[in-house]
């Protein structure tokens, strides 16, 4: 749903980028945050949740490609995972850090899975997110924060996505068999 262009340049829909304030948001534990895409990863639908802490309307967000609410301090290797693994037909729980129309952030725990046609193509992504709790995002937090260090480190974004990558599964393999693995385990600790 999400892709690893940075945030520096303008969305496809001309406006400018939108530049983050340091303000965190939430949303209530009981809410979904909901979208769907195309193959591209352009939004054909987006629930109220997700307009409301978003700061869109529906117009604004319909047809524009999912990237539009990426924060620049989301590590790329995250969203390069997600891309790999939905190549892949499979599912991808994942933390993300998200950026609203009004610069403001907020924190998910993203479901993205293939949304499948009659014939069995994939017709696009369907992502439902909820409200990761403060201890979970103790967990992630320092880990993505590694991988934005090794990100900066490098002069262009194909050598920092592979680093990071890289650095990712070392620091995965040191907790967990996979990324999927370290979510379910930051799952469990969130439900104690």
């Amino acid at each position: 749903m999400l892709n690893t262009r940075p945030r520096t340049a303008a969305p496809r829909s001309g406006r400018p980028a939108v530049r983050p304030t340091g303000e965190e948001r939430s949303f209530p534990a009981d809410e979904l945050i909901v979208s769907k895409t195309d193959p591209r990863g352009v939004i054909t639908y987006a629930n109220d949740v997700f307009l409301r802490v978003g700061a869109y309307s529906l117009d604004e967000v319909i047809g524009q490609p999912h990237n539009l609410i990426r924060h620049p301090d989301m590590p790329r290797a995250v969203f390069k995972l997600l891309w790999d693994t939905l190549a892949a037909r499979q599912e991808l729980f994942a933390y993300v850090n998200n950026l609203a129309a009004d610069g403001a952030n907020y924190w998910v725990l993203a479901h993205v899975t293939p949304s499948y046609g009659p014939d069995g193509s994939v017709v696009g992504y369907h992502s439902s997110r909820r409200r990761p709790s403060p201890r979970a995002l103790d967990r992630v937090r320092p880990l993505y924060e590694r991988l934005l260090v090794e990100e900066r480190r490098h002069p262009n974004a194909r050598a920092a996505v592979a680093a990071s990558s890289e650095l990712l599964d070392r620091l995965i393999a040191e907790q967990a068999a996979s990324y999927e693995d370290f979510v379910w385990t930051v799952i469990g600790q969130e439900e104690n």
